[in-house]
């Protein structure tokens, strides 16, 4: 008997073994697939221009760092970063403001009017926005927001709002309404209690929403090569698209652009990492 449980318990041991190197095998598999575009880019970025070949070794010699130099001083990516992190943050702190007011009132009154308003919103999402491109474009010429900070930043905030109203409003739905209403008996009026007692209690979903508008509106290219033609009001993805060209493919100081572009995004999903998946974690529970 005694034999029978320890070939069991061994049997048992064996197949956590297995399962556990071919988790460890999957999660290897996953981020070499997660860094080999960028170990692309780095060699990328080191090859010389009329070094066109497709060797994945990296370069022990004869390494064109000018290239770099070339990005920052002739292809203008810092002001194209400095342009990015203007248009994101303008965009991405109205987004977050207006989606946690609009969702505030959608997810406390649940009136017939409040729901044609949030299916209405949820329709938005389904519209690409380029389909509204031309009118947009000539709406905007018109009133002088093409080549404007604050014409992208007005367009991509329609744009990324209804996914931001929409992740409010789930969330906003799980608080308490008793919440409100202690507030209310101790004299504050909603909009005190939507800002000193409800929005406090927002910041797993806000860290969502800044992470996934962030980097929407970082890498956005198709709204901003139309609205901001000007070199230089260009944010970064237009920018790097402007090394390729029908006469020549600047193929090295395009990767060490990207790789420059890619950085901030980065470092800040490293600091907003815990947040995000916090939120992620909120939402699936509640």
């Amino acid at each position: 008997m005694a034999s029978k449980n320890k070939n069991a318990m061994t049997s048992a041991e064996r197949s956590y073994q297995r399962g556990r190197w071919a988790i460890y095998l999957f999660l290897v598999i996953v981020c070499l697939c997660q860094l080999l575009p960028f170990y692309l880019a780095i060699t990328t970025s080191l090859k010389p221009s009329d070094d066109l070949s497709s060797a994945l070794s990296m370069r022990t010699h004869d390494m064109a760092w000018s290239n770099w130099s070339e990005a920052v001083n002739e292809g203008g990516i810092l002001k194209s970063v400095l342009n990015s992190v203007v248009v994101t943050v303008g965009t991405t702190a109205l987004v977050c403001i207006l989606g946690a007011a609009a969702a505030y009132p959608l997810a406390r009154r649940l009136t017939r009017f409040n729901k044609l308003v949030s299916a209405f919103i949820l329709s938005m999402m389904m519209i690409p926005p380029l389909s509204i491109l031309v009118p947009l474009y000539s709406f905007l010429v018109k009133i002088g927001g093409v080549n404007n900070y604050w014409g992208i930043i007005v367009v991509l905030t329609a744009t990324n709002l209804p996914l931001s109203v929409f992740l409010y409003t789930a969330f906003i739905k799980a608080i308490p309404p008793a919440i409100d209403e202690a507030g209310e008996l101790d004299g504050a009026n909603r909009l005190q209690v939507f800002m000193r007692l409800v929005l406090p209690m927002l910041k797993p979903v806000t860290a969502t929403v800044i992470i996934m508008t962030g980097s929407t509106v970082w890498n956005d290219y198709a709204l901003s090569s139309y609205i901001l033609t000007d070199p230089s009001a260009q944010t970064i993805a237009p920018r790097v698209a402007s090394f390729f060209s029908a006469n020549t493919n600047n193929l090295g100081v395009a990767a060490a652009a990207s790789l420059i572009a890619a950085a901030p995004m980065v470092v800040a999903y490293m600091f907003l990492q815990k947040y995000f998946i916090a939120g992620m974690v909120a939402g699936a529970v509640k």
